[in-house]
């Protein structure tokens, strides 16, 4: 690793943990730069702006999630078991939680948006190696996986992280996947486990 790229990453990792610990909105450029011992022309090197580097950051929490599902996938154990250890490390911790807050700040919308779409780039292809394994196991029934995984990823996106939701649109989801991936009924029921529902218990 040459020089500059080891100085960038050790400047995302003190990034990553004093967002963890001040959170995002409370950590300025100057508290970073202190942090790390550097001149503030060397962080305007690697970084544009703060919003730059939380993105950054964000990419280098996906790929840590990233390896673990890789992990998950060629763990021996279920097809079900797979899917449900690939959405759940896909997840931020309790801990990064201030890290993904700072997502939903107005003026972060347009970096929301890439953080969505860059996280369904990377699922739809580890999905859908699971959702292969499934059809040859008998367990689903269907072919176009990739495009079956990334509309799923949608809807589900669009439908548990954009607001409120009833337990109705939970059972529907799950129907839907499961005629989506051509599964016998009830096959996918742990999808109700893995969603969030504080939203969904705020208008129950």
């Amino acid at each position: 690793m040459k020089k500059g790229e080891k100085r960038k990453k050790e400047l995302l990792k003190i990034a990553y943990d004093m967002f963890l610990t001040q959170g995002y909105e409370n950590t300025s450029v100057d508290e970073i730069i202190e942090k790390a011992q550097i001149a503030k022309g060397t962080y305007y090197y690697h970084f544009q702006s703060k919003e730059q580097m939380l993105e950054e950051v964000i990419d280098m929490m996906i790929d840590s999630e990233t390896e673990m599902a890789k992990q998950i996938i060629r763990m021996d154990i279920s097809v079900p078991q797979k899917i449900v250890g690939i959405l759940t490390s896909m997840k931020p911790t309790e801990a990064e939680q201030p890290v993904k807050n700072a997502l939903f700040q107005p003026e972060n919308v347009l970096m929301h948006y890439k953080v969505r779409q860059k996280l369904i780039n990377v699922v739809t292809p580890l999905l859908s190696e699971v959702i292969n394994e499934g059809v040859e196991e008998g367990i689903f029934e269907c072919e176009n996986i990739p495009e079956r995984v990334k509309m799923l990823l949608i809807i589900s996106d669009g439908t548990f992280n954009e607001g409120t939701f009833s337990a109705k649109d939970i059972s529907v989801f799950i129907d839907m996947t499961e005629k989506l991936l051509g599964a016998e009924n009830g096959t996918m029921s742990f999808i109700y486990e893995l969603i969030d529902k504080s939203d969904m218990e705020a208008i129950e």
